[in-house]
């Protein structure tokens, strides 16, 4: 029997298939369906083997160009790529699960209709996710579908760390910080508990970096405030997300400009952050090759709000006991790391450099001997935590009903 965790977006849709025999769930196989917005690439990478480039046979590219189709060419591969598997359950990233799920959720009609009222809320991520559900639902009709939530992992932070400063009615109505990008922070806590069981117990600032990107302050592996707030939109400036923005921006946009929420949607999701402000490109990869000025104007304010990020959230738990880097930036990008940290010094901070320099994957720390603070690089795996959760799952469903 098999696991499948999907988690898909706007323009890739990333799988991985574990079985689940017992000890917990082992990966067999994992992959992406990329570029869905521009070069379609199927990649995929059974367990111990690189990553290759699956052909799309029978079709050119350019007719696999959007997440329906992509969703198809994977699940009916997938008796090809893994054969003799009976995919026993499937589990879904979903970005916002709102006020009303705080933990991973059997998916049904109800859910998927309170899922898609918070559609709105995460219009880059949430339709996509739910498109996801749909697609497994029909191809696996006796599976068991769990909804898993970048949400769920900071529910429960204090109210000063929950509430805007909005009238009370609001909160009550939703409007509130919810914090996101909870299954990675969820996989780092597991793995800094395993990697440095001192920090992890004391105070710890994790910043998820890539085209999406937050900053989580964790106390003894608990989220206790995150740099995203009501939507995907807040904190760090992101690939193409402003990140935090004075909401009398928004108003003069409204009342000079004309726009509706349609247009400020397109400029806040599609045209902002480091696209919009490099003029360039979302990539980090692609700014860092850049000479142009505003190529390096772009990198450092991103870099520029990860330190205030990490210097508020440090003062949220009263001092510093670690800070990981995770996240395609955060885990591959050493000048980012190095830049961060030479404005943190104060909050001692600091990296080794030969060991910030080092290339490859795997768990590093990268601060030196002695160092008050210490410093990792964590890769993250998001698709793990889903299994776990899936695995859990199936194990609830199994156990006789108590009768207490």
């Amino acid at each position: 029997m098999s696991l499948l965790t999907l988690n898909a977006g706007s323009s890739s849709l990333k799988f991985a298939l574990f079985d689940d025999a017992g000890g917990g769930p082992t990966l067999r196989l994992a992959g992406q369906f990329a570029g869905l917005d521009a070069q379609p690439r199927l990649e995929l990478a059974p367990a111990g083997q690189p990553r290759t480039v699956e052909p799309l046979a029978g079709a050119g590219p350019q007719t696999v160009r959007d997440l329906d189709t992509a969703l198809a060419r994977v699940l009916a591969g997938l008796p090809r790529w893994a054969p003799g598997r009976t995919v026993r359950a499937v589990g879904h990233r979903v970005v916002h699960g709102g006020p009303g799920f705080a933990a991973p959720v059997v998916v049904d009609e109800a859910v998927l209709a309170a899922l898609e009222r918070l559609g709105p809320l995460a219009p880059l991520h949430q339709p996509f996710n739910l498109a996801g559900i749909r697609a497994a639902r029909e191809r696996f009709p006796q599976a068991l579908q769990l909804a898993c939530f970048d949400t769920a992992f900071h529910h429960g932070h204090p109210p000063e760390h929950d509430a805007y400063a909005l009238p009370r009615e609001l909160h009550a109505a939703g409007v509130r910080r919810y914090g996101f990008h909870g299954l990675s922070y969820e996989c780092i806590a597991r793995r800094l508990a395993e990697l440095d069981p001192p920090a992890a117990a004391g105070r710890t600032v994790v910043a998820h970096l890539g085209s999406g990107a937050s900053a989580c302050a964790l106390r003894a592996g608990r989220s206790l405030a995150s740099t995203m707030g009501f939507s995907a939109l807040d904190g760090l400036p992101m690939g193409t997300r402003p990140g935090h923005l004075d909401p009398g921006v928004l108003l003069w946009l409204m009342a000079e400009r004309g726009m509706d929420a349609a247009a400020l949607t397109d400029l806040l999701y599609r045209r902002s952050g480091l696209k919009g402000l490099s003029g360039l490109s979302a990539d980090m990869r692609s700014l860092r090759e850049s000479d142009l000025p505003q190529a390096r104007e772009a990198i450092a304010h991103f870099v520029a709000r990860l330190r205030e990020a990490v210097g508020a959230l440090a003062a949220a738990l009263g001092g510093l006991d670690a800070l990981v880097f995770t996240g395609g930036i955060g885990e591959h990008d050493p000048l980012t790391r190095a830049e961060t940290v030479e404005g943190l010094a104060f909050l001692g901070l600091r990296i080794e450099p030969t060991a910030n320099a080092a290339q490859g994957a795997g768990n590093r720390l990268i601060s030196p001997a002695g160092a008050p603070v210490r410093v990792w690089v964590i890769p993250t795996d998001e698709e793990a935590v889903i299994a776990g959760h899936l695995a859990a799952a199936l194990a609830a469903a199994a156990a006789p009903p108590s009768h207490d």
